[in-house]
């Protein structure tokens, strides 16, 4: 018995890094927003919602895993994953990556119709077949790359019943484009000589150092002012909430000066990923708050 769980507990493990599960988790935070913006009420409907959202990103996450399984043995952030670790088999990784979109796919179809499907067909597409062979490209293909971000609040919007094409929604998937390029800008400044290893294009090699931190800082105030735009769209029902935006948006960029001024603290680029990530959690939150009471 005891063999058995920490066999079972193996494997849930193994399952968790190969579906990215912090990332995947946080794609069904952004779909649950969504669709509580669109009906301001949980409704049971909105479990199918995140499921589907959920299986179909994870699938996405595991066919990555397949994709860059030679890349990840080159990367001391990626050299412990599943595949290039041993700790399973390309095939059998493969096989799952398959499944889990299928069957995320066929959630959503048979419980929130066509658009709501295509949508996440996009996404798919979008990671797997387009922004992970341009990374391998250019150190840009995070702009377009940051679309898939923008495309799981537009699920949940209409799987609730809501029209893809209303301006209160884009401007949300906007919002979370505009996220997505600081985010990743960061991620890779943090493990640069790596990505170098693998051979992967860098900004380090387009840009120095001080120009990709003024850049990235930039982005950063861009996304303080797209939080800023939302009350214009109406987003918000109750006006605290716009004191809090405001406030969120002033401390964002405040904190953010560090990349202007503190550029030669090697931590001070995980403390502003971390950063980064914590507003736009705080924003979620406020939103969610401001339509479910």
């Amino acid at each position: 018995m005891k063999d058995f769980v920490l066999s079972l507990l193996k494997w849930i493990g193994i399952l968790l890094e190969l579906t990215k599960f912090k990332i995947t988790f946080f794609v069904t935070v952004t779909t649950f927003l969504g669709y509580v913006l669109y009906k301001k009420a949980v409704h049971y409907d909105l479990i199918t919602a995140i499921l589907g959202v959920l299986i179909l990103s994870s699938g996405s996450a595991i066919l990555n895993h397949y994709q860059e399984r030679e890349y990840d043995k080159l990367m001391v952030r990626t050299k412990n994953r599943p595949i290039p670790s041993g700790k399973t088999k390309p095939l059998f990784v493969l096989i799952l990556g398959v499944i889990f979109s299928l069957i995320g796919v066929s959630v959503l179809y048979y419980f929130h119709g066509f658009l709501a499907t295509l949508l996440g067909i996009i996404a798919l597409i979008w990671y797997n077949l387009i922004y992970t062979p341009l990374k391998r490209v250019t150190s840009l293909a995070v702009v377009p790359g940051a679309l898939i971000g923008a495309l799981p609040p537009i699920i949940g919007w209409v799987a609730a019943g809501g029209n893809v094409f209303v301006p209160k929604i884009l401007m949300v998937a906007f919002f979370f484009f505009v996220w997505q390029i600081p985010h990743f800008w960061l991620l890779m400044l943090v493990y640069d000589e790596d990505y170098k290893k693998a051979g992967y294009p860098t900004l380090t090699r387009k840009f120095d150092r001080e120009q990709i931190f003024r850049l990235t800082f930039i982005w950063i105030v861009s996304l303080s002012i797209a939080s800023l735009l939302m009350p214009i769209y109406q987003l918000l029902d109750h006006k605290i909430f716009n004191l809090g935006f405001l406030l969120l948006a002033v401390w964002l960029i405040v904190k953010s000066r560090s990349l202007i001024k503190n550029k030669d603290d090697p931590k001070m680029l995980v403390k502003e990923f971390r950063l980064i990530n914590v507003f736009v959690l705080l924003i979620v939150t406020q939103l969610s708050i401001d339509k479910l009471i």
